[in-house]
């Protein structure tokens, strides 16, 4: 656990598509609006814009504004001779040096000079991952010592505060107050 210290690492890569495709291409930099995501990105906005949640209720919250993963965990894939670069699982930022899986539910991400994102959730993998690369799901999946299902693909945010992000931007993660709620899929 965490004792009240910020958390320190650097943005990887960023990441953006117009379109609902499963990878996004790199970029120089990106934008976040507060309140909305990425700007540009098919995910942005208010309400929910991912096609499964949006097909079980369009009006829902979205609380999947910004998708991070850690660039630990192509390092883990590659190992297992998967192919997985920055932005091919769908992430708008690639990060190191933060262990994104073991922040609680309300974590604030300071990511460069201005933006601020907030942590919601876990990503939920699906199958579009074995479309990508066969048995990426199950690579992105385990179980922890009392058998609990582990998803590894990465965390969700809402955008609190807009501003640029950079490959080589410093993060800071600043762990909400106690009592801290783990990440669930959302």
């Amino acid at each position: 656990m965490n004792n009240g210290d910020p958390i320190h690492g650097t943005v990887q890569a960023v990441s953006c598509s117009a379109a609902h495709t499963f990878g996004k291409p790199n970029q120089a930099g990106i934008r976040l609006l507060a309140g909305l995501g990425v700007e540009g990105d098919a995910h942005a906005g208010v309400t929910v814009k991912h096609r499964s949640r949006v097909a079980q209720d369009p009006a829902q919250p979205n609380l999947r504004q910004v998708h991070l993963i850690h660039a630990e965990l192509h390092d883990e894939l590659q190992a297992q001779g998967f192919h997985v670069a920055a932005g091919e699982m769908g992430e708008n930022v690639t990060t190191r040096g933060i262990d994104l899986l073991g922040l609680p539910r309300g974590t604030r991400l300071y990511l460069g000079p201005e933006a601020v994102v907030e942590v919601t959730g876990l990503r939920n993998p699906c199958s579009q991952l074995d479309r990508f690369q066969p048995g990426l799901m199950a690579a992105v999946l385990g179980r922890d010592e009392q058998g609990r299902l582990i998803r590894k693909a990465g965390i969700m945010g809402i955008v609190l505060a807009g501003g640029e992000v950079r490959p080589g931007d410093a993060i800071r993660a600043e762990w909400p107050p106690e009592p801290h709620e783990p990440l669930e899929r959302v």
